[in-house]
């Protein structure tokens, strides 16, 4: 009988153990990834506007209709990554995401920037010549450190009313975004 509870204590342990580690590892596995979809928006070094979600469509990133995305992807192996423009007055954010979708860093225009968005993006390499004063930056500049190279910024704008949006949809899609060695769109 004692034998018995003992492989059954032991059965349970175990398949606790495998099930753990297959919930961890099967997102890991999924294909179609936040990642995968960034990529498939052709934004590499430059502003993409994201289509407007219209009621009842599929909206497989999850976006709110009322807001323009507009979305860049960076490589920092390739050296500091740049997001620069001026910004309507009106609200908007910024946030910088690394390749498992997960939110490194965010700001708004609330924090006291204005409407003007100049942010460097380093990597911890990068950081450190920045301290040691080997990599020259314009004075202003926003520097935010990110612990991956392979990184997307989404900015989000929200229009006052529907009527202006097509015009601050322009005006993001103005905004620079690349690497220091190419600054296209800058």
């Amino acid at each position: 009988m004692m034998r018995l509870l003992l492989w059954l204590a032991g059965g349970v342990l175990l398949g606790g153990i495998i099930h753990i580690i297959v919930i961890l590892t099967l997102p890991r596995l999924d294909e179609d990834t936040v990642w995968t979809r960034i990529a498939a928006i052709d934004a590499v070094d430059r502003v993409t506007i994201l289509p407007q979600i219209a009621p009842g469509e599929p909206n497989p990133l999850g976006l709110d209709p009322e807001v323009i995305y507009g979305v860049c992807q960076l490589d920092l192996a390739k050296g500091p990554g740049y997001i620069s423009g001026v910004l309507p007055e009106a609200y908007w954010s910024v946030a910088i995401y690394n390749e498992a979708g997960v939110v490194t860093y965010s700001t708004t225009n609330r924090d006291g920037i204005g409407q003007t968005l100049e942010m460097g993006i380093f990597n911890a390499a990068q950081t450190r010549l920045l301290a040691q004063q080997q990599l020259d930056v314009a004075e202003g500049l926003l520097v935010v450190e990110s612990d991956d190279d392979n990184i997307f910024a989404l900015v989000r704008l929200l229009p006052p009313h529907q009527a202006m949006r097509a015009r601050f949809a322009d005006v993001l899609a103005q905004t620079g975004c690349g690497n220091r060695a190419d600054r296209s769109g800058s």
